[in-house]
Formats: C-alpha cells, structure tokens, sequence
C-alpha cells in the first residue's frame, strides 16, 4: 500500500460487534479484519471480471 486514507465508517451495531469478534478470534485489530476482508473481496471480484 502506497499510502493510506482515514475514513470515518458508520456500521450498525451487530454487524461492528460481529466483526469485532471475528477479528479478535484471527487475533487481527478491527481495522485489519476490515482490510482483510475488502482486500478478499477485491481479488473476488477481479477474478469474476476476468473470467469469460
């Protein structure tokens, strides 16, 4: 990563609480849960561009 941008996020709260315990259970801080998973979902979707 080249750099980084700061947002401000609103969740609602079961889903902050859900990703909370998951990233506590990969033993990763919330932010790098939410990396994680939007990088997965990245590479998902360039791979479903890329198919014919």
């Amino acid at each position: 990563m080249d750099h980084e941008v700061r947002i401000t996020l609103r969740l609602p709260a079961d889903l902050h609480e859900w990703l909370v315990a998951q990233a506590k259970s990969a033993r990763r801080s919330l932010n790098s849960e939410l990396v994680y998973r939007l990088e997965g979902e990245r590479v998902s979707a360039k791979a479903d561009n890329e198919s014919p």
